[in-house]
């Protein structure tokens, strides 16, 4: 029986570990191509021999999805897997349309299929979409963990955006480990706040091999989830953080509906920042879909490093990337710095940005007077640069997870905004991982 031909659309994430997992070995299926979406500059690459397998002497080669069509006549495609998230529902389907109409299936794995079984427990922490405030759910989660004396070591869903057979398996145990691994500034901003902590961090590209390697200096792994996404791993207590200020996306947004579904606690964040309506419909979409989820309300409350370089002044307000881009949040936490310290005035960056950060704008018009820290590569970390520097304005508010001026050689003031996890009620993380029996 002839083997069937596959195409994976994905964003050098969760494509390449369901290949890893479901179709490597799998003599069943031929994987021809990856395409890729979503992150700048990851098209054009080899997915290399050394991880594709004995299959695959020569790699799989990825292009850009825009080649979608072309490539499933050309390779004669018989299945399209879509394998990238944080996509609104009638995103998912028009593509299975297109693909259905190029005279391809079009699929999506399951959680059986693609998640991994630790020898280790392991507590997942995802969210419904990117800009929940799942990084600062994340960090909570350790923190009580290691002060009932455990030891954690957390899993990053993956960004390799570079050199794949070099990632295969990345440790980040210090500062020095990112500039070893060369990472941009959307890695730096989950990997350093763990480090900061004092913790271990992994990520890459074969999730096996990881996880292996995290259960050899673990009591607990923390699958720390990316974009909305489902576990890798098998895990024994599932939260997942649902925003009030995009309400109803936990419904129509893929996959993060099925996160919803498989959460053993759903945390509403920023409680306190969005409209009572919008928590009780967000609760109540809770209920309906896994009514037997605990619940946990909660706010990120913020601080600032120095808010004398807010108050009265004009300001320029730099916000995490990926939660303005396709996360499409119209603020974050530099804006309401801005506006709990008394900006006077909150100064547009579009007239002073450079190469391809003016097309950053170009592709996410909403995003408005906000600067989106983006940084998939050193062009575009020195376009950044470039762009914070031209900008007329007093001060800079920094409300990314890391400080950008460690990074970025800033020409004018700067103040940092923090956030963390702080519940609201009876209900806790701590109270939740014991009852669970993990403390």
């Amino acid at each position: 029986m002839a083997r069937k031909n596959v195409l994976i659309m994905g964003a050098a994430g969760r494509d390449f570990h369901n290949f890893n997992l479901y179709y490597r070995n799998n003599k069943d299926y031929n994987v021809v191509a990856f395409t890729a979406a979503q992150i700048p500059n990851i098209e054009g690459r080899l997915y290399p021999p050394e991880l594709s397998g004995e299959l695959y002497p020569n790699g799989i080669k990825i292009y850009d999805e825009s080649e979608l069509v072309q490539l499933i006549n050309k390779l004669k495609v018989d299945e399209v897997v879509f394998c990238y998230s944080d996509v609104p529902f009638n995103y998912v389907m028009t593509k299975g349309s297109i693909v259905n109409a190029a005279g391809a299936s079009f699929s999506m794995l399951g959680t059986n299929g693609t998640m991994i079984k630790s020898s280790k427990p392991v507590v997942a922490v995802i969210a419904v979409r990117t800009g929940a405030g799942k990084s600062q759910t994340s960090r909570k989660v350790v923190q009580v963990l290691r002060d009932h004396g455990k030891k954690v070591v957390s899993v990053r869903h993956p960004m390799p955006y570079g050199n794949l057979v070099k990632q295969k398996v990345q440790r980040f145990g210090s500062l020095e480990d990112l500039k070893k691994h060369n990472c941009t500034i959307e890695e730096i901003e989950e990997y350093e706040p763990h480090i900061a902590m004092g913790g271990v961090i992994y990520s890459g590209v074969d999730y096996e091999a990881i996880l292996r390697e995290a259960e050899k200096e673990a009591d607990v792994i923390i699958w720390d989830g990316g974009n909305n996404d489902i576990p890798f791993y098998k895990a024994d207590l599932v939260f997942t953080v649902v925003d009030p200020h995009r309400p109803g996306h936990e419904l129509s947004y893929y996959p993060g509906n099925t996160s919803l579904r498989i959460a053993n606690v759903a945390i509403i964040n920023k409680v306190g920042s969005a409209k009572p309506e919008n928590v009780r419909t967000v609760k109540q979409n809770i209920s309906n879909v896994n009514p037997k989820a605990e619940i946990i309300e909660a706010n990120s409350p913020i601080s600032v490093d120095q808010s004398e370089l807010i108050k009265g002044k004009r300001v320029l307000v730099v916000e995490d990337g990926p939660t303005l881009t396709h996360g499409e949040m119209e603020y974050g936490a530099g804006m309401i710095a801005a506006w709990d310290f008394g900006a006077k005035e909150i100064i547009d960056p579009r007239p002073f940005t450079v190469n391809s950060i003016s097309q950053t704008f170009k592709k996410y018009p909403k995003i408005g007077k906000l600067l989106p820290a983006m940084g998939y590569g050193d062009e575009q970390i020195k376009d950044l640069e470039d762009t914070i520097n031209k900008t007329d304005c007093d001060s800079v508010i920094i409300g990314t997870p890391i400080d950008l001026g460690r990074i970025l050689k800033i020409n004018k003031p700067s103040t940092r905004v923090r956030y963390e996890l702080q519940e609201i009620g009876s209900l806790t993380i701590e109270k939740v991982l014991a009852n669970h029996k993990l403390i």
